[in-house]
């Protein structure tokens, strides 16, 4: 079973049911670097091209090197997994890094680590919506190889992020 392209959320009556809102959407802090911006919006449009988000999940991208989690651990990315389907998830995405990603690295490997996130984040949105349920191991290492898969596919449609 692909993940990513599963239908398996539309056996859910409390999901296929309600009025939902759809899509993918974006929302980008005023200071966040405009090559990554530039990146981000470009995969958005091939991600959305590609694959139904049938609840919409909306991606906050902050300034900020890293963004708090719910446990207080420093991390990259996060994913809200609302309890009830009648909520929005979202996903947080840290990009204030990425001068130094940009040294160390190179553009295109700092660009791919960022739309790696996304990638990963949107995994945990798929796992939710299809009521997977996995250990945290589990559920981290399934989101470590969409993140790759999905970097894959997308990295056959143009040179670079």
């Amino acid at each position: 079973m692909d993940l990513w392209r599963s239908n398996n959320w539309k056996k859910h009556a409390e999901t296929s049911s309600q009025k939902a809102r759809k899509s993918l959407r974006f929302r980008f802090e005023k200071n966040i670097n405009q090559e990554v911006r530039r990146a981000c919006i470009e995969f958005g449009h091939w991600l959305r091209r590609e694959f139904c988000f049938p609840f919409r999940v909306t991606i906050y991208f902050k300034s900020d090197p890293f963004i708090k989690a719910y446990d207080g651990e420093d991390v990259s990315a996060t994913f809200f997994e609302p309890f009830s389907k009648n909520r929005e998830p979202y996903i947080r995405i840290a990009t204030g890094d990425y001068h130094e990603m940009l040294k160390e690295w190179g553009q295109d490997n700092a660009l791919a680590a960022i739309l790696g996130s996304i990638a990963h984040e949107l995994t945990h949105y798929f796992q939710w919506l299809n009521n997977v349920n996995l250990t945290d191991s589990g559920s981290e290492k399934q989101a470590s190889y969409y993140r790759k898969k999905i970097l894959a596919e997308y990295s056959q449609t143009r040179e670079h992020p």
